[in-house]
């Protein structure tokens, strides 16, 4: 991992990363914790997470995780304030955490469609409501939520995900105002197609790649690191003007 910019504004700071352990979240953490950030972050995946802490501590990072289900609220809210123990109060909150599990319209029942409510759009909600307290007394804070560039492109063959990304923007806009009269900053950030592993194993094809490039304006493929450097801006108080904005960072697709 290469790392840039340095921002001095995030050093010390107590971020929560949510979905931490592998993909996107992996990288954000990491990229964190090079900032000298104190990082927590929440995860289902108790493996790769723990392998994850090893190696960042290894490193002389500061770094703690909490395995919960994000979709279990009282769970996840209890592994947020184990993590304010470890390291203080949060200031920045990374809402990061979802899964784009393809589904079938027909096939979509009432129960499911609640489950990928849950996992891509109400915990995000829960995590907010749950530092907003910690930021109001710091006098500020920066949340990104992570949406996605699926709903600008009317991607088909996951309808439920499409519109939880869509709301995730909705809920940045929803409270951008109400917490700006605390400086708590609040913005989304839209990802194209990353090649996580998860993707690339499971979705993207070497044969896909050229009809990709022709989507794209920028002619390579993005990776997470790509998405951590954007929001390592988004979160430091270089962005500070920027608030209540969608960010679509998707190689010039959408």
């Amino acid at each position: 991992m290469k790392y840039g910019a340095i921002y001095p504004s995030l050093k010390g700071r107590t971020v929560l990363v949510t979905g931490g352990g592998s993909g996107i979240g992996e990288s954000i953490v990491r990229h964190f914790v090079a900032q000298g950030s104190k990082v927590g972050f929440i995860d289902l995946k108790e493996k790769e997470s723990k392998k994850l802490v090893a190696a960042l501590k290894k490193k002389k990072g500061k770094v703690h995780f909490e395995q919960a289900d994000l979709t279990d609220i009282v769970a996840m809210k209890k592994a947020i304030a184990n993590i304010r123990k470890e390291f203080g109060p949060v200031t920045i909150l990374i809402n990061n955490a979802a899964h784009d599990e393809r589904h079938e319209i027909e096939k979509t029942t009432p129960e499911y469609f609640d489950e990928r409510i849950a996992v891509n759009l109400k915990h995000k909600f829960f995590a907010i409501q749950a530092v907003i307290p910690d930021m109001k007394r710091a006098g500020g804070g920066s949340i990104v939520n992570m949406s996605s560039a699926t709903w600008l492109l009317a991607t088909e063959g996951l309808p439920v995900y499409v519109a939880a990304k869509a709301a995730v923007h909705g809920l940045t806009r929803g409270l951008s105002h109400e917490l700006g009269r605390h400086n708590i900053r609040l913005n989304s950030i839209a990802p194209g197609w990353i090649m996580t592993e998860r993707q690339q194993t499971l979705w993207f094809k070497p044969e896909m790649e050229p009809q990709l490039m022709q989507d794209q304006a920028v002619q390579r493929k993005l990776y997470p690191d790509d998405m951590a450097r954007l929001i390592l801006f988004m979160a430091s108080d270089e962005s500070g003007a920027v608030a209540n904005q969608m960010i679509v960072a998707d190689g010039g697709w959408a």
